[in-house]
């Protein structure tokens, strides 16, 4: 059987996915037509319902539950993996509403944690994650949120820190904060989702079990990064909750959830959010 999936080039997905998508463990007889895409373009596809499995942000999919259900395998959660917001000035105390933001999509965690950190700024426009941080040196936007490897690069280019968005999460919940997650369509059979769910836990503890298995597939789709920076990238964002989200991954997804709706920023949520 022949699936969609969608995932983005970033080292944390392809260091993920890599096992899957070249048969180095046992995918069960699935086979797998691979879309790379940048995290708002998936959320986009999502809403379409485009791909049977995706990679998407957890804030996007509060808006696609009915559609999609989550994998227990394969998220992006953690303490300290948060979003940036950052500017070119070095230090900002004025925090009016004039100010422009740049952000990674409307639909991505990064701008609903923005918007539970400063829900007055709302003058927004949307930008492909890797143009901000040159956005804000051409003085084209006034601060940008930075998501991925630019969390290690921009200092390097003279900007400055205003808010670790994560951080302001943790301190608020306590809880990791819950990124990116792979969800599967509802209206596949149960058996293939289950079978899905295996695979894909199969391919991230190989790739734990082998982390170098897969440079030169990594190394591909991050060709800007050195080598360390990508695994700087890989061990950020996958951990044992792209193992398996357990008890503390759920309870923050849930709660991810309940902040946006207590914002106004998604309807109610629907139950049976995980597979």
């Amino acid at each position: 059987m022949k699936l969609t999936l969608g995932f983005s080039p970033c080292p944390n997905d392809t260091f993920i996915f890599d096992a899957l998508i070249h048969h180095k463990i046992d995918t069960e007889g699935l086979q797998f037509e691979v879309h790379f895409d940048d995290v708002e373009t998936l959320n986009q596809k999502a809403f379409a319902t485009e791909l049977d499995i995706t990679k998407l942000s957890y804030f996007a999919f509060a808006h696609v539950l009915k559609h999609y259900v989550l994998l227990s395998a394969g998220s992006a959660l953690g303490f300290g993996v948060g979003p940036l917001l950052i500017s070119k000035q070095q230090n900002v105390s004025d925090f009016n509403s004039n100010l422009k933001l740049g952000i990674p999509g409307k639909f991505t965690t990064a701008n609903f944690l923005l918007s539970l950190a400063y829900p007055h700024l709302s003058n927004k426009v949307e930008l492909v994650f890797n143009t901000i941080e040159q956005k804000l040196l051409a003085g084209e936007i006034d601060l940008g949120v930075i998501i991925h490897e630019n969390r290690f690069t921009y200092q390097d280019k003279g900007l400055h820190l205003v808010q670790d968005l994560g951080a302001f999460w943790e301190q608020e919940t306590n809880c990791p904060i819950p990124l990116g997650g792979i969800v599967i369509k509802r209206t596949l059979p149960l058996k293939v989702k289950q079978k899905v769910q295996r695979v894909l836990q199969k391919s991230v503890e190989y790739a734990f079990a082998n982390p170098k298995a897969g440079l030169a597939f990594i190394r591909q789709y991050a060709q800007e990064m050195s080598e360390d920076v990508m695994y700087q990238h890989i061990n950020l964002y996958v951990n044992k909750y792209s193992i398996n989200l357990g008890f503390d991954g759920r309870k923050a997804i849930e709660l991810l959830f309940k902040r946006a709706i207590t914002l106004g920023l998604v309807d109610e949520a629907i139950e049976n959010i995980f597979l």
